[in-house]
């Protein structure tokens, strides 16, 4: 009944969306929500670029924007998104990035952080990696695909996916800044997924599970320092607890709450609960990121703080961080682990209130790049669908242009993809916050003139975009291979 439920094409009201100008980007600052693929078909058009974005396409982003003190920093969450479908669904997607010159004035730095996904694991005998999810361990790739069915007067917590935007707010100096979103009653499928390198793929058939947790919340704190010519963002992070969990053994569906395990609508006796299940059976979480970076005349490195490199590596930094640097030595930024390598976790069997935590240490290691972007099924859309990129950047300074169309554009060409362990976990409520840090020449605290930048901008809500629509075509072919229907093709540039 769920899967019949949520490949249910939902009618739901029209989205009213903000109009997206290039004289926003010379404000010192904006908060907007945009249909983003509404944006980039006149943005195409304008520009003499044959887009390939069905009318039927809408993608809605909420967007911030800091222009202050030498930096742009702008950030892009996907609300919901649909294809044509009368059905919008809500994806968590979080893409942030900043653009300023280095210490020195020499270069213009456009750095980009994605957040991809949650990955749940469990640890193997032949487990290489201690409380991180590597390629010998048994693992699941979550995608998020809430539903909205209040429009049919649905009861059931399971399908009601909302979305709640934080409001971008700034001190008087203007050297603070907050925003975020806010997503609650996720249905996430997790389907098993390989990471080995030289073989990436997932489970093609049925999905292991089908969960719910009661929220997905990414709060944004930016600081800027001009003393010490600095600016530091914090990325906090809270994983809700699980509230259902739908387990598969063919040939029956097995559910999971609180009060224990029931099988076809009966509650097993002495039967354990979702987090009990959890608990016994090792399963622990993560979350997967990449990191990207591009400037106009020098390529990038990235290495630990003992000089150890982690592009296409696998390297624990729990309890450092990681540089990245121009090819000339250059430092343009950090990302730190150490400075907060602990994270929250709320036990809510022993405290319903969840105001009381534990704090447990988490694990951050870098992985080998083809382990994600070449992983059949997951990520091959992603690649395939960032071919818009290019486009939206085609009136861009060439160089600019081409340096973002081989590697922002490219997540084989990421600076490193970065995973974060929650090795104590039971399906309990998780907060934590790793911490960015650039190194910039700043200005006066007032608003900047941007440079000739406003594709670059849009690059980052198309990252978002394209990600969602790699994650909704793959569930839709799926279904076509499931119904034995013929869908239409989809259309890449």
């Amino acid at each position: 009944m769920l899967i019949g439920i949520t490949l249910t094409s939902i009618l739901l009201p029209a989205f009213s969306a903000d109009q997206l100008l290039t004289t926003d980007f010379q404000q010192e600052s904006f908060q907007k929500t945009i249909d983003f693929f509404e944006y980039a078909r006149a943005f195409a058009t304008a520009n003499g670029i044959p887009e390939n974005i069905p009318q039927s396409w809408h993608a809605n982003l909420y967007m911030t924007y800091v222009n202050t003190s030498g930096l742009h920093m702008l950030y892009a969450g996907l609300i919901n998104i649909t294809f044509g479908l009368n059905a919008y669904f809500t994806i968590p997607m979080q893409t942030f990035m900043m653009h300023y010159k280095t210490e020195n004035q020499t270069r213009d730095v456009l750095m980009a952080s994605t957040f991809l996904m949650l990955l749940a694991f469990n640890e193997t005998s032949d487990s290489i990696h201690q409380n991180s999810p590597d390629m010998n361990d048994t693992l699941w790739a979550s995608f998020s695909m809430g539903f909205d069915l209040s429009q049919l007067g649905a009861t059931l917590p399971i399908l009601n996916s909302k979305t709640e935007t934080i409001p971008l707010t700034s001190t008087t100096d203007k050297l603070q800044w907050t925003w975020g979103m806010k997503y609650t009653n996720l249905t996430a499928y997790w389907w098993q997924t390989w990471i080995n390198p030289n073989d990436p793929h997932y489970q093609q058939n049925w999905p292991t599970a089908i969960t719910v947790y009661d929220e997905l919340t990414f709060t944004y704190n930016l600081t800027i320092n001009p003393t010490t010519k600095t600016a530091t963002l914090t990325e906090n992070h809270i994983i809700g607890k699980m509230n259902h969990l739908l387990l598969f053994t063919a040939p029956f569906w097995l559910y999971l709450n609180n009060t224990g395990t029931y099988l076809l609508g009966n509650l097993v006796p002495n039967s354990p609960t979702i987090y009990q299940f959890l608990q016994e059976n090792q399963i622990k979480m993560s979350i997967v990121n990449f990191q990207t970076s591009v400037l106009l005349d020098h390529t990038t490195y990235s290495q630990t703080t003992t000089g150890e490199n982690v592009t296409d590596n696998e390297k624990i930094v729990s309890d450092s961080q990681i540089s990245t640097y121009a090819d000339d030595g250059e430092k343009i930024f950090d990302v730190a682990f150490g400075t907060k390598q602990t994270y929250k976790l709320y036990n809510y069997t022993a405290d319903p209130t969840e105001t009381q935590y534990d704090t447990y240490d988490s694990t951050t290691r870098t992985a080998k790049i083809n382990s994600f972007a070449n992983n059949t099924g997951l990520f091959t859309y992603h690649i395939g669908l960032m071919k818009f990129l290019p486009f939206v950047t085609y009136n861009m300074n060439p160089q600019l242009y081409n340096k973002a169309k081989d590697t922002i554009t490219n997540m084989t060409k990421a600076n490193y993809f970065y995973l974060t362990a929650y090795p104590t976990y039971s399906g309990y409520k998780i907060e934590h916050d790793p911490t960015f840090t650039i190194y910039l020449t700043p200005s006066a605290a007032t608003a900047a003139t941007p440079p000739n930048w406003i594709g670059i901008i849009i690059l980052t809500a198309i990252i978002i975009t394209t990600t969602a629509t790699a994650i909704v075509i793959v569930r839709r072919r799926k279904h076509a291979q499931l119904t034995q229907t013929t869908q239409p093709p989809t259309k890449t540039a």
